[in-house]
């Protein structure tokens, strides 16, 4: 019998935690209950004060659970308490926020999160209360854990409080910690958000006060920091202006992309894309095309670079790296810093990173290559192919040239085929390799070999050049691309077959310039495809190429589609059908960056090689392929016609969702079809699918077919031949679902007005009338609704000099007196209390 209050009073200081964890729990409960009173309001705030002092950890973190819900209760309920929030429950919030329990921190870091989102705190509050205590929380001398989730809080908040507050009371203290020697989870916090802070303080302070951080963060002893940094680039590249972007920021991220740590360069990459484009600009041309595309025109640069990269929705792992590795896990990570307290990289990655940028140029791309050997951390492993003056060992002859005894000093001797040599030496146009690379063998002796080893083992411990296939694809790039060195190496065979095809070499490489982004941002990007940056940096690196190439190509413009043409082609063709997906989903994008000229020679051919592929790739053009089809041309266009049938073969039979994208497509391309193509080709598509096993393919089927009726009432002999091919179908189909579907359909022609009334009464009126006497319920129930809600709601047919309207009513009548109750409450129901479609779905019984 005790009032809410008095059961409050008695339990909070209960000696049972449960029963204390039960008042924590009702306290919400116990303020609905006294709401009308608003002197009890004000008391159970207060017992919540007494309540937030309890011992056990467990009462506090579910008081703190609740805090957010009483606070909205109040807003709402209690707007003539305006001091009660900031007076009983901001202060535990904020309290909470340095507990001894992790559990009780956790939950409060949580609900004040909530609030914020929710606006709950009012904007003095926020400066007076909770600022001050998170920049104390991470000063210095704070504990470590503390320390660290305050900051992430501080950068959780800064979009929320905004810019005044962020610059004036959260900014120095960010800075100070970007540079914590201590603490590296606290530099990790600081890098992981550092595009947060940039664009909520703006570019002034960015490229003042907090670029310089980030160039320490960027080279931190700890991966884990520099990863975060990879990650978070492009949003700090955007709160920056292009020159410090171009000059600045690009030699920054190159230096990611070659750092000593896979996991670094693994995340440098699949942010690469998204990087480069942030060097698009309004004015430049990459934005122009989209003026010729209609309402695209008029979309502004970011909203496109956000919608031209793969689909989001159908590749949302790409925001992640496929390998995560917990915090937890740093500590005792051997691949960066065994032996490392604080995951410190060892004195050779450090010395390792300080080089890699002098060595940048000549290992990027195909330029050195090694054989692979199960130590490549030493040139001493590393064997050249080219012959040696060496006298043989003491091996079998058959043994002779074993490959492994071929790899091991001294080379034996080979016997050269001088006649095919000289064929070689004479041949006008040598053959370059699959990757661009000179064709030419030309020998050199001991002593140039061991002057050509000591010139690449400077780059022995670059992560871009381990394992790769062999040092003679080596010297050959190194002679193409390094002419300095080129004078100190002797070439006794085919010297102008070598020069021939450095030249070819320079050709290629000048057909990839451009001057939108910095060409070394391009070189990496580009070289994305090549298969031994899956075995160095990531197995999924193509796939995350591929889902940023739209967004690189209306970066760089179609005038510069030459730089990515050859890329995208070797995407289209990878193995993993992933990529090819990742693609498929993207090409419409791509076609309205390039044009049509562009598309029908370089993404036509590719696009009918999808339709073609695997369910996985084919459900991407599926999806987009209205949107492609209406940017060819009508001749173009109209080859696809052929086509679209084979999209009713799928590799599983049960993925109906296949065939019900396929007839959701086939609806929107009536609009870009002659109304004798819709005839000839798209209609037994369409009515193949309105008899699918599946219920749900079927109904927007239907609807399809009201489409092509409206699409074919232009052509009256056509359309004649369509409605009597669909009475003898369906309305007069020995299987009930097909004459239940002519009633539908013939809602939908009168509903959505695709058919004149005039003509609807000639050809469908009688046929539809004629289901009056149906077998079945569910034909007459649906039967019923259509005369009710579509045709009677028409002026049309209660005129009484209309012929038909007689036989309405005589149908009506009948059907109201049927035996059915569903039939009769159908006939008898009142036309706006129903909704049409959710009717007619009820009657039908999915037979998937």
């Amino acid at each position: 019998m005790l009032t809410p209050l008095g059961r409050l009073d008695k339990y909070v200081s209960s000696e049972n935690i449960f029963n204390r964890q039960m008042v924590a729990r009702s306290l919400l409960d116990t303020l609905k209950a006294v709401s009308e009173d608003e002197r009890d309001c004000v008391a159970v705030l207060e017992r919540v004060s007494r309540l937030a002092d309890d011992s056990e950890p467990t009462v506090r973190a579910e008081l703190m659970e609740q805090v957010p819900h009483i606070a909205i209760f109040c807003q709402v309920n209690r707007p003539s308490i305006p001091f009660a929030f900031s007076k009983y429950l901001l202060p535990i919030v904020v309290r909470y926020l340095a507990d001894p329990n992790n559990q009780v921190r956790k939950t409060s870091q949580a609900a004040l999160l909530m609030l914020l989102e929710k606006e709950l705190i009012e904007r003095v509050d926020i400066e007076s209360l909770v600022c001050p205590v998170l920049v104390d929380l991470t000063a210095p001398d704070s504990n470590d854990d503390v320390k660290t989730e305050a900051m992430a809080i501080i950068c959780n908040m800064a979009p929320m409080v905004g810019k005044d507050i962020t610059e004036r009371l959260f900014l120095p203290r960010f800075c100070e910690m970007c540079c914590d020697c201590r603490m590296f989870h606290v530099r990790k916090v600081c890098a992981a958000n550092f595009g947060d802070m940039c664009s909520v303080v703006g570019g002034e302070a960015t490229e003042e006060l907090l670029l310089p951080r980030f160039f320490q963060l960027c080279s931190d002893n700890v991966w884990g920091v520099r990863k975060a940094c990879a990650e978070c680039f492009m949003t700090v590249s955007s709160a920056t202006s292009q020159e410090v972007r171009r000059t600045k920021l690009a030699t920054l991220f190159i230096s990611l992309i070659s750092d000593p740590s896979r996991w670094v360069r693994q995340a440098a990459f699949q942010s690469l894309g998204q990087f480069i484009s942030t060097f698009a600009s309004p004015s430049s041309s990459a934005g122009q095309y989209f003026k010729e595309g209609g309402d695209e025109g008029d979309r502004s640069t970011k909203d496109r670079l956000n919608n031209s990269f793969g689909d989001i929705s159908e590749n949302s792992n790409l925001a992640e790296p496929s390998i995560r590795v917990s915090s937890e896990d740093w500590r005792e990570d051997h691949l960066e810093c065994q032996n490392q307290k604080e995951n410190v990289t060892s004195p050779e990655q450090d010395s390792s990173s300080q080089n890699r940028l002098c060595h940048q140029e000549n290992s990027r791309g195909d330029v050195l290559g090694f054989c692979r050997t199960q130590d490549c951390s030493s040139a001493s492993t590393v064997e050249p192919t080219e012959q040696s003056d060496s006298p043989r060992q003491n091996i079998p002859e058959q043994e002779l040239y074993n490959s492994f005894h071929y790899w091991r000093t001294p080379i034996p001797e080979i016997d050269l085929d001088m006649e095919l040599l000289e064929k070689e030496r004479r041949s006008d146009s040598p053959s370059l390799g699959p990757s661009g690379r000179c064709g030419a063998t030309p020998a050199l002796g001991r002593k140039q070999l061991e002057e050509l080893i000591e010139n690449l083992e400077p780059h022995i411990d670059d992560p871009d050049v381990k394992g790769r296939p062999s040092l003679l694809h080596s010297r050959r790039a190194a002679v193409c691309t390094n002419g300095s060195r080129e004078a100190t190496l002797h070439i006794s065979h085919g010297g102008d077959s070598e020069l021939s095809d450095c030249s070819s070499l320079e050709e290629e490489k000048k057909s990839k310039q451009q001057d939108v982004v910095p060409q070394a941002l391009l070189d990496q990007y580009l070289s994305m495809t090549d298969p031994s940056r899956a075995q160095t940096v990531d197995m999924e690196i193509a796939k995350h190429c591929a889902y940023s190439l739209p967004g690189v190509a209306l970066t760089l413009g179609r005038q510069n589609w030459h730089c990515l043409r050859d890329t995208y082609e070797t995407l289209a063709a990878d193995m993993q059908w992933k990529v090819r997906r990742t693609l498929a989903f993207s090409i419409h994008e791509l076609a309205l960056i390039l044009g049509d000229q562009l598309t029908a020679a370089d993404l036509v051919p590719i696009f009918n090689s999808f339709m073609k592929d695997l369910d996985e790739v084919r459900i991407g053009v599926l999806k987009h392929l209205y949107d492609f089809l209406k940017l060819l041309h009508q001749e173009t266009r109209r080859k696809y016609l052929y086509q679209l049938q084979e999209f009713l073969v799928t590799d599983n039979s049960r993925n109906w969702r296949f065939r019900s994208e396929l007839a959701e497509q086939l609806v929107l391309l009536l609009e870009l079809y002659s109304g004798q193509d819709v005839y000839d080709y798209l209609r037994p598509v369409a009515f193949k699918l309105c008899t699918d096993k599946v219920s749900s393919v079927r109904w927007t089927s239907y609807r399809l077919l009201s489409e092509m009726i409206r699409k074919l009432s232009t052509c009256p002999a056509l359309l004649v031949d369509f409605l009597v091919e669909l009475v003898d179908k369906f309305c007069h189909c020995p299987k009930w679902s097909g004459r239940q579907a002519f009633a539908f359909v013939c809602q939908l022609v009168i509903e959505d007005v695709c058919l004149s009334l005039e003509h609807f009464s000639e050809h469908l009126l009688a046929p539809l009338l004629q289901l009056a006497s149906d077998p079945v319920p569910n034909v007459r129930a649906l039967l019923a609704k259509t005369i009710r809600q579509s045709l009677l709601e028409r002026e049309y047919f209660l005129h009484s000099a209309n012929s038909h309207q007689e036989a309405l009513e005589q149908t009506l009548v009948a059907l109201q007196m049927d035996l059915d109750k569903d039939v009769k409450y159908f006939a008898s129901v009142h036309p706006g209390s129903t909704r049409i479609n959710e009717d007619a779905m009820s009657t039908t019984s999915s037979t998937y």
